[in-house]
């Protein structure tokens, strides 16, 4: 039986110039049998976990276990043979090759994995007919409507029937009829001896996951505002930590500013008293873009974004807002 098991995990490296963290001492714990939905905006880390769980991107730090295997550890042939054996994904844009018929499709990794051709062919006609396209096994992709051709490609990340099922963006090319059809299919497929994991930045998939993993949690909601007291060269908050708080300055001097991938600093802006900063991060539901550290002894209140609205008045302009107000 495979559980899953992420414990502590950091994701942290260098785009462009700078130093992002999108998953940050993240836990989930998952019997086997259970479908667990990622859930959160684009950029918030969906994928990046994705690519943790399936072996392509090595954690910073933290762990990864499906049953009793730690797959974070993994290298060499064991990381290949998880990879073709262990971990099934299936691609939010399909993937498929063009030139090769549903069948085929599904043949090919069992091809490159080394099976015979016979055996190939009668393990792809079984899980072609197990997502119901028996009918449909010799036509092309361009020949199959968007939720068909999803279905060739859980088909094919079952050939190995594999403990973790991996799904990005299920529904995102798929109209309503298409989409109940694949995400019935992706519900069943959560049995006993099997963990499916879909990452999805709608709430449609809400009430057939077992676990909601939200990525980006909503801070949207009234609470009460924080004091915050900070001395001179004291850390706010850093880039890449998630964000709930508007924060205004009431007195003293705040500096934004960006780490850069030589571990060196960018300054962004100084922030004096009266004015504010951080409305992004929980606006949109995403890490830190920047870290924030008093100049001088500083004095702050922190409001959730409805409070900060509510005080203050109007809405955040977003567009204001990316240009003169980071983090």
């Amino acid at each position: 039986m495979a559980d899953l098991l992420v414990k502590d995990l950091t994701v942290e490296y260098t785009t462009g110039d700078y130093v992002v963290r999108p998953i940050d001492r993240l836990e989930i714990s998952a019997p086997n049998g259970h479908l667990v939905l990622l859930l959160g905006p684009s950029g918030c880390g969906k994928t990046t976990l994705l690519s943790c769980l399936a072996g392509i991107l090595s954690p910073t730090a933290g762990s990864i276990m499906v049953g009793d295997r730690e797959i974070s550890g993994l290298t060499g042939q064991e990381l290949t043979d998880y990879r073709r054996h262990g971990v099934g994904i299936v691609f939010q844009a399909f993937n498929l090759i063009a030139s090769l018929s549903a069948l085929e499709n599904v043949e090919a990794p069992m091809w490159l994995g080394g099976t015979g051709r016979r055996e190939a062919k009668q393990r792809a006609g079984e899980l072609i007919a197990r997502v119901g396209l028996e009918d449909r096994g010799h036509h092309k992709p361009g020949q199959l409507s968007g939720g068909r051709q999803q279905r060739v490609a859980i088909a094919r990340a079952l050939v190995h029937d594999p403990p973790l099922l991996l799904a990005d963006e299920p529904t995102a090319h798929l109209d309503y009829i298409q989409v109940e059809s694949g995400l019935q299919l992706l519900r069943e497929l959560a049995a006993p001896g099997r963990v499916v994991v879909v990452a999805t930045h709608g709430e449609r998939m809400i009430p057939l996951a077992d676990q909601v993993v939200e990525l980006a949690p909503k801070f949207l909601e009234a609470r009460e505002p924080e004091r915050v007291e900070l001395a001179p060269g004291e850390v706010l908050f850093n880039q890449g930590d998630r964000s709930a708080l508007v924060y205004v300055v009431e007195s003293g001097e705040i500096e934004i500013f960006k780490v850069r991938g030589d571990h060196t600093e960018e300054r962004v802006v100084l922030r004096h008293a009266g004015e504010h900063f951080g409305e992004l991060g929980p606006l949109l539901g995403l890490p830190r873009s920047a870290s924030a550290r008093a100049v001088t002894a500083t004095v702050l209140t922190g409001y959730g974004v409805a409070d900060f609205r509510e005080r203050f008045g109007g809405d955040i302009q977003v567009g204001a807002a990316l240009q003169s107000h980071p983090a």
